[in-house]
């Protein structure tokens, strides 16, 4: 892996990022009026804010539908490759990702886009690969879904190698493989200073062989932190195996506020009394009919963390709690956490200035380093 400047490969213990700010709602699957509004303007005062505390990444979904209900929750999508770019173009040092659907894209097409971010971003890019498990996203395109988890990531695996093999080769190649036929094909500009950073979320076992064969930080839902230790031994093991240096990461979402019972009442009442509950159902029916990031026997036991944050880990409670949650995280394994919050812009200050310090007293990340005028 390229890009050494990129924070996301950088010193702190535990990285933190954002997740999914760039669709309507965020990760709170509720009703309330001060849901996230994934308005461009939100998007840039929100990488500024991360940018300016030293948060280490932003990483969107790509979405193409929503789930319905009364909200159509992630019905609204800004699209991922050109938010990135915007994105990189308006902040200093945080990486942004672009996530990035292999059945739907094509690889000539996202290795250009791709490496003109990176350029114009002096190397701040990502990439996030995902293989797809949306059924009705694949009806929207008119592309079949593949029955069989293999398939879809032989496509993936297929796909990553033409864009590594644009970024890689001197001069016009040929390709002949499974799924494409390309003639002459070649690409300039390059990324910045190597392979930007990969990113892979994987639940099943084809996934996690994809995910610690290619990519250098893999996403793993936890239920509780302290049972994931083997998942994340496991996963790490898995990524010697290929000779990569796997960072395993997880995500959370974020009700922090200066008391306990505050943190818990809000939590009520956004992810309970005002939830989404038709959206929820539609996201917990595709997942578990066409997704394997969640086990089938926990799927109902998670419904409320749907609600409260798509089956996110929750972090809710004072900065104390809070921070110690994280630390907890780091204990098991994890490099690194997304962070979500029901308005982030709004919320995340508190984080920022309440949390944030406590995490550097723990020894998980450094103070942000002062920038000269």
């Amino acid at each position: 892996m390229g890009h050494q400047q990129s924070p996301i490969v950088g010193e702190n213990k535990l990285k933190l990022g954002f997740f999914s700010p760039n669709c309507s709602s965020g990760m709170a699957v509720t009703k309330v009026e001060e849901r996230w509004v994934n308005s461009w303007e939100n998007n840039i005062r929100l990488a500024q804010l991360g940018d300016e505390a030293g948060i280490e990444f932003v990483l969107p979904i790509a979405r193409w539908i929503g789930y319905g209900g009364e909200t159509d929750f992630h019905g609204s999508v800004l699209e991922t490759i050109t938010w990135a770019t915007g994105l990189l173009a308006h902040t200093k040092r945080i990486n942004v990702f672009a996530t990035v659907h292999t059945a739907f894209i094509h690889p000539v097409v996202a290795a250009k886009q791709l490496a003109t971010a990176d350029q114009l971003s002096s190397g701040r890019l990502g990439l996030n690969v995902v293989a797809g498990w949306n059924k009705p996203e694949y009806d929207a395109f008119g592309v079949d879904l593949p029955e069989a988890h293999e398939d879809r990531y032989a496509l993936a695996q297929e796909w990553f190698d033409v864009v590594n093999a644009i970024w890689g080769h001197e001069g016009p190649f040929d390709w002949n493989g499974k799924f494409f036929n390309l003639k002459g094909i070649y690409g300039y500009p390059r990324p910045f200073d190597g392979k930007p950073p990969i990113m892979n979320a994987a639940g099943s076992k084809q996934g996690r062989e994809f995910a610690t064969r290619n990519a250098d930080f893999l996403f793993c839902i936890s239920v509780d932190p302290d049972e994931s230790r083997q998942e994340v031994i496991d996963i790490q093991d898995g990524g010697k195996a290929h000779g990569r240096n796997t960072g395993v990461f997880t995500l959370a979402h974020v009700v922090c506020r200066p008391t306990q019972a505050e943190a818990e009442e809000y939590l009520r009442y956004y992810a309970d009394e005002n939830a989404d509950w038709d959206a929820v159902d539609n996201l917990m029916r595709l997942q578990g009919m066409h997704a394997q990031s969640f086990p089938a026997e926990a799927l109902q036991m998670l419904r409320g963390r749907f609600a409260a944050g798509h089956g996110t880990l929750p972090l809710v409670g004072d900065p104390d709690t809070v921070a110690a949650e994280l630390k907890r995280i780091s204990d098991a394994g994890f490099a690194g956490c997304t962070l979500s919050f029901v308005d982030y812009a709004k919320e995340f200050p508190y984080f920022r200035d309440e949390v944030m310090p406590r995490l550097e007293a723990m020894g998980l990340r450094n103070p942000m380093p002062t920038v000269a005028a």
